[in-house]
């Protein structure tokens, strides 16, 4: 990822607020807006906080619901169209939040590298999908994501003994 390293720095169309360049290739953890209202409502319904994960091939990042919505609420990060396609051949354009991992805490390193392997999905029209998919590999969680855990854990015990 090119631009990995890169500071937060004032942006034009973040009002100058702290930001990357739009086509920054930065590792983020992603949230569609979709899917916000219903984890929205499944946390406050079970009073368990959700957090978001999103692995990469070396690394993996989090960042709790309420900060990511916080984020959003604060216009730190903006959404964008992203462009799904399905094996059956249909597009459809969702509105997504990539979160940049500045905002994220370190979930993990991989100590042992996935192997990359070329595979593909051929629908019923004859359609090739290809792909590169993950198989193996190990990934150590952070002592930082371990003591959230931990906290969290500590945390519902005493809500629910």
């Amino acid at each position: 990822m090119p631009d990995y390293g890169i500071q937060l720095s004032p942006q034009r169309r973040l009002g100058g607020k702290l930001g990357l360049r739009k086509n920054a290739v930065v590792p983020t953890v992603i949230l569609k807006d979709e899917d916000r209202l219903p984890l929205k409502r499944w946390q406050s319904r079970h009073r368990i906080p959700i957090h978001l994960w999103h692995a990469f091939y070396d690394a993996a990042y989090g960042i709790s619901l309420d900060d990511a919505e916080g984020l959003i609420r604060k216009g730190l990060i903006e959404a964008t169209q992203q462009v799904f396609q399905a094996p059956g051949g249909p597009t459809t354009r969702k509105k997504i939040f990539k979160i940049y991992y500045h905002y994220a805490y370190h979930l993990g390193s991989a100590i042992q590298e996935p192997k990359l392997i070329a595979d593909y999905i051929a629908d019923k029209n004859g359609h090739i999908l290809p792909y590169v998919r993950f198989q193996g590999g190990e990934l150590e969680l952070s002592s930082q994501a371990m003591l959230l855990l931990e906290r969290l854990a500590r945390e519902r015990l005493t809500r629910n003994p």
